[in-house]
C-alpha cells in the first residue's frame, strides 16, 4: 500500500488538465504510441467535439515503482458533482493554473472542496511556454491563495511536456499513501459507473479496507443485493483483469447485474460471509438546479425513453427525473439537471447514443410555496401550483455568484446583474486589476441565458461559479396562455410580477405569427389568474359571399353576410385550436 498513490487535477475550464493527463500517460508509457491522440481519456465523441470533459475518467499508470491511480475532472461548473466523487476517491489533488489566465471562479470552488476533503494539494502552473503567460504574477495568486511557498508551486507545459516529469516525482513526494487495513473485512466506495450491454453494469470503486479477490461474494449495502464478483481489475486504457484489488486501491467489478437501480453512486461494497460494521459516508445526493419536462415524439416510445434515461443516470449520477404528463404532450418525464450545459449535453447523449428524439420544456427552477393551512409544497413546474386563494407566500432559490473580470468590464457585469434582481455583495481586488465581484441572484433569473450574455459582455474573460444559498420570499406569479378561453398547460410558466406583462406580450405576438389561421378568430390572451394582461387575435380565413352580388339592393349582401356570421358562430362553439410543436420550441427561444 506504500506505494500507491491516488490523485485527482482539478482546473477551471480550459486551463489544460486533459492536456496534462496525457502528457502523464505517455510519460509512464501507460498508452502506446499508436493508441495516443489528443485528449485520450475522453471517450465520448462529444467530449472530443467540444473540447470539455464530461465524465471524470479514472485510470492507473507506473512511475518509479510507484502505481499512480489518476482521475482527470471536468472544468465546467455544471459537472462540479463529477469532481466531488472523484476528490472522495483521492488522498491528494493537482491543481493546475493557467500561466495566461490566472487564478478563476471554478480553480477556488474546487481547491475548497479538495481542501474540505484533507486532500494534498500540488499547485501547477500550466502553458509557461506560451508569449502572454505571466508566471510570476499568476504565482504571487496562488501564492495568496494556499498560503504556500513560492518554490512548492511547479512551473510546466501540457503541450510540450517540459516540467511533467517533476509533477510525477511531486506526487510520489507529497502526496500520502491510502490509509486502511487489506485484512480488515471489506469495505469499496463506488464512485462511478457504466452501461455495458453485454456485460451488464460494470461499477468503479476504491478500496478503503480489506481485500477483494475474483470469485467472492459480495454485498451492496444500501440495495442489500448480493453478487458473485465474476470479474474484478484495474482501469488501464482498457480494463484489465485482476485475481486480487485489496485496499489502497482503485478498480472495477463485473457481476451482472442487470438493472440500474441497483448501482447507487457512493454505495458501499462488502463481503457477505465477514461484513463491515459500517458503510462509508458517501457523497450528498446532487441537487438538481434547473428543471425541465423532456417528452418523446412519438407517444410510443414512452418505455424507450425510460430505459435510456436510467442507463444514462447509472453514467451521470446528478441527473433525476420522475414520470409527468402534459395535456398537450402526452407522457413525459420532468427532469432535473445541474445546469443548462447539463442539459444540453443530456439532451445530445439521449439523441446519439440511445437515438432517441425528444421534446424539452421551458428549463425553470424549484419553489417552495407556503400555503394558508401551515403547509409547504416543493413545485417544479407549474401546474403543480396551487390556487391563488390558498397560496401565503412562494420563496424561490437564491444563490450566491462569484464573478473574476478585470476592471474594464465592471460597469456591463454589474448592470447585467441587477437587471437579473441581483444584489452585490461585495467586491474586491484579487490582485492587479482582476476583481471579484459577489452577487447574491435568484437562481431562475440565471437559467435562461445568464452565462452567454456574461461571456459575450465581458469578451469571455469573466469567469463564473455559483452556490445554493437558501430560500427567499419573492413576489412571483403564475402566468398562463389562454386560447380562446382554453388554458394551455404546458405553456403556463411561473415569473416575477415585473416581468409578466412584457413577457406576457412577447408570447401572444410570438403565438400570433406561429398558429394556423382557422375558419373562425383565435384570441391569444396572456393571464395571471383572472386578469388578462395581453392580447392577440388570430384573424379567421372567410370566404367572398359578396363575389356573386353585382348591383341590386344592400339588404341582399347584408343577408349573406348574417348567414355567414352564424355559421362561424356555430364553427366557433365546436371547432378547437390544435397548437404545432414549433410554437413550443419557439416559446423556449423567446430570449
Amino acid at each position: 500500500m506504500k506505494n500507491i498513490r491516488n490523485f485527482c487535477i482539478i482546473a477551471h475550464i480550459d486551463h489544460g488538465k486533459s492536456t496534462l493527463a496525457d502528457r502523464m500517460l505517455e510519460l509512464t508509457k501507460t498508452v502506446d504510441v499508436r493508441q495516443m491522440e489528443n485528449q485520450v481519456l475522453d471517450d465520448m465523441d462529444l467530449e472530443k467535439e467540444r473540447g470539455i470533459t464530461i465524465k471524470s475518467h479514472a485510470i492507473q499508470m507506473e512511475h518509479k515503482g510507484y502505481t499512480l491511480n489518476l482521475i482527470d475532472t471536468p472544468g465546467h461548473v455544471d459537472f462540479s458533482y463529477e469532481v466531488s466523487r472523484s476528490i472522495a476517491a483521492c488522498e491528494g489533488a493537482v491543481l493546475v493554473v493557467d500561466a495566461t489566465q490566472g487564478v478563476q471562479a471554478q480553480t477556488i470552488s474546487n481547491l475548497y472542496m479538495a481542501i474540505e476533503h484533507d486532500l494534498e494539494i500540488i499547485p501547477v502552473l500550466n502553458k509557461c511556454d506560451m508569449d502572454n503567460a505571466m508566471p510570476e504574477r499568476v504565482e504571487d495568486e496562488i501564492v495568496d491563495l494556499l498560503g504556500c511557498k513560492r518554490e512548492e508551486i511547479l512551473r510546466c507545459s501540457a503541450k510540450t511536456g517540459e516540467g511533467v516529469p517533476e509533477i510525477l516525482d511531486a506526487i510520489v513526494e507529497r502526496v500520502p499513501a491510502p490509509q486502511g487495513d487489506p485484512n480488515a473485512p471489506l469495505q469499496c466506495l463506488v464512485f462511478d459507473s457504466v452501461f455495458n450491454s453485454f456485460r451488464g453494469i460494470i461499477a468503479y470503486f476504491k478500496v478503503v479496507n480489506g481485500t477483494m479477490h475474483t470469485g467472492d461474494q459480495v454485498r451492496f449495502v444500501n440495495t442489500g443485493k448480493e453478487y458473485d464478483a465474476d470479474e474484478i481489475g484495474i482501469l488501464k486504457l482498457e480494463m484489465s483483469p485482476r485475481k486480487e484489488i485489496s485496499a489502497g486501491n482503485v478498480g472495477y467489478i463485473i457481476s451482472g447485474i442487470k438493472t440500474s437501480t441497483e448501482v447507487k453512486v457512493g454505495d458501499t461494497i462488502t463481503h457477505v460471509a465477514r461484513p463491515c460494521d459500517k458503510a462509508i459516508d458517501g457523497f450528498e445526493e446532487a441537487k438538481p438546479m434547473v428543471f425541465a419536462g423532456v417528452y418523446p415524439i412519438e407517444t410510443e416510445d414512452y418505455e424507450d425513453l425510460r430505459a435510456s434515461l436510467e442507463k444514462l443516470q447509472l453514467n451521470d449520477a446528478s441527473l433525476t427525473f420522475q414520470p409527468e404528463s402534459s395535456m398537450a404532450l402526452g407522457f413525459g418525464f420532468r427532469c432535473g439537471f445541474l445546469g443548462l450545459l447539463h442539459m444540453e449535453i443530456v439532451q445530445e447523449r439521449l439523441d446519439r447514443e440511445f437515438d432517441m428524439d425528444v421534446i424539452t420544456t421551458v428549463p425553470n427552477v424549484s419553489y417552495n410555496v407556503y400555503t394558508k393551512d401551515g403547509g409547504m409544497v416543493e413545485v417544479h413546474n407549474p401546474a403543480g401550483m396551487p390556487d391563488l386563494t390558498e397560496i401565503d407566500r412562494i420563496e424561490e432559490p437564491y444563490i450566491r455568484a462569484s464573478v473574476i473580470t478585470t476592471a474594464d468590464y465592471i460597469g456591463p457585469i454589474m448592470t447585467l446583474c441587477l437587471g437579473k434582481r441581483g444584489e452585490l455583495v461585495k467586491q474586491e481586488y484579487i490582485s492587479g486589476n482582476r476583481m471579484e465581484l459577489l452577487f447574491d441572484m435568484p437562481l431562475g433569473e440565471i437559467v435562461i441565458d445568464f452565462y452567454d450574455k456574461l461571456k459575450s459582455i465581458s469578451k469571455g474573460y469573466a469567469s463564473f461559479d455559483w452556490h445554493m444559498n437558501g430560500f427567499r420570499p419573492s413576489n412571483l406569479v403564475k402566468l398562463d396562455i389562454l386560447l380562446n378561453g382554453e388554458q394551455v398547460d404546458a405553456l403556463s410558466t411561473l415569473t416575477h410580477r415585473d416581468n409578466a406583462t412584457d413577457f406576457g406580450r412577447r408570447m401572444c405576438e410570438k403565438l400570433k405569427e406561429l398558429l394556423p389561421r382557422q375558419q373562425f378568430d383565435i384570441a391569444i390572451q396572456a393571464a395571471i389568474g383572472a386578469k388578462i394582461i395581453a392580447r392577440e387575435t388570430v384573424k379567421q380565413v372567410r370566404k367572398d359571399v359578396l363575389a356573386k352580388c353585382y348591383g341590386g339592393d344592400v339588404s341582399r349582401k347584408r343577408k349573406l353576410l348574417e348567414k355567414q356570421k352564424r355559421g362561424k358562430k356555430r364553427m366557433k362553439q365546436i371547432g378547437n385550436v390544435e397548437v404545432p410543436q414549433k410554437a413550443f420550441l419557439a416559446v423556449l427561444k423567446l430570449d
